[in-house]
C-alpha cells in the first residue's frame, strides 16, 4: 500500500508511527511545509520526507490528510487535478464536511472522513470513519488502516459531531476520573505516583474486561457488590452526588458547545 500523510504534525506523525510499526504501507510520503523536524523519519527506508504535496499525491495510493482546517480547502484544490480512480483520500479533518470536499475534489471520489483520538500515539485510538458513497467501496480499508492504532467503527457523517465528543473530548474526561480516583487514593494514604498507578491500572483494567468479555458494565459491578459491602456504599454515595448525571451533563454540554461553533 502507497500511503502519504499531508501534514505531518502530531496527528500525522502519530498516524505514520502506527503504520510503519506494523508493516502496513509499501511506501510512505510525508509533507510539510518545514521538514526538518520529520527528516529521522527516512531512516525506515520506505519514506520520503518532502514539501511537495503534488509529487506525495503522483506517487500514492492512499490521501490521508492531517493538516489545519484553514489549509485543506487550498491544498484539495491544488491536487484536485492529480487525482485519479485509485486514490482513496482520508481526512482527519474535524468539521470539513464530506459535502465540503465533494465541491472542491467531486462526489466521484474515494472519500473518508476518520475522527482519531490523542491515543492513537499509543495505539490505542478509539476512531470513528464515515464516508461518501464511493468512498463506502473503500471503507474497509480505511478500517484495516486504523485497527492498526486501536480500534474503528463506522458510523452516519451526522454523528461526528457526537463521536467527537465521547472519543476525542472523552480522553479528557476519562483523564479527569482517573486524576479524581487518584486523589482519593492519595487521601486514603498512597503516595502519588502509587495512587496514579493504581487508578490508571485499575481503568484499564475494567476497560479491557467488558472489550474482552462482551459484558455490560452492570453485569461487571454486580461481580464485586456484595451485600452490605464497601463497593455499593461507595457506588451510592457517588450517584447521590450526582456522579452519572455529570457526566451525562458534561457530555451534552460538550456537544451543544461543538454545535456552536460549527454554526458560527
Amino acid at each position: 500500500m502507497k500511503i502519504a500523510i499531508i501534514g505531518a504534525g502530531n496527528l500525522g506523525l502519530s498516524i505514520a508511527k502506527g503504520i510503519l510499526h506494523t508493516n502496513g504501507a509499501t511506501t510512505m510520503f510525508l509533507t510539510k511545509r518545514s521538514v526538518d523536524s520529520i527528516k529521522d523519519y527516512e531512516k525506515y527506508g520506505n519514506v520520503t520526507v518532502s514539501t511537495d504535496n503534488a509529487e506525495a499525491v503522483k506517487k500514492s495510493d492512499v490521501l490521508i490528510f492531517a493538516v489545519q482546517p484553514g489549509h485543506f480547502a487550498q491544498i484539495l484544490h491544488d491536487i484536485k487535478d492529480l487525482l485519479t480512480e485509485k486514490h482513496v483520500l482520508i481526512s482527519t479533518i474535524t468539521g470539513f464536511s464530506i459535502g465540503k470536499m465533494e465541491e472542491i475534489i467531486g462526489a466521484d471520489q474515494y472519500i473518508i472522513r476518520s475522527m482519531p483520538n490523542t491515543a492513537i500515539s499509543v495505539g490505542k485510538s478509539m476512531t470513528c470513519l464515515c464516508s461518501n458513497s464511493m468512498g463506502a467501496k473503500r471503507i474497509d480499508l480505511a478500517k484495516a488502516i486504523f485497527n492498526r492504532m486501536g480500534h474503528s467503527l463506522e458510523i452516519p457523517e451526522e454523528q461526528m459531531q457526537a463521536a467527537t465528543v465521547i472519543c476525542a473530548s472523552g480522553i479528557a474526561f476519562w483523564m479527569r476520573l482517573i486524576r479524581a480516583t487518584t486523589q482519593g487514593a492519595i487521601q486514603l494514604g498512597f503516595d502519588a505516583r502509587e495512587a496514579q498507578e493504581l487508578a490508571m491500572h485499575t481503568c484499564n483494567g475494567a476497560a479491557s474486561l467488558l472489550i474482552e468479555s462482551g459484558s455490560h458494565p452492570e453485569e461487571e459491578i454486580d461481580r464485586v457488590t456484595t451485600p452490605k459491602g464497601c463497593t455499593i456504599e461507595g457506588l451510592n454515595e457517588m450517584e447521590h452526588q450526582g456522579l452519572s448525571s455529570s457526566l451525562i451533563r458534561g457530555i451534552v454540554a460538550s456537544f451543544e458547545k461543538i454545535s456552536q461553533i460549527r454554526k458560527g
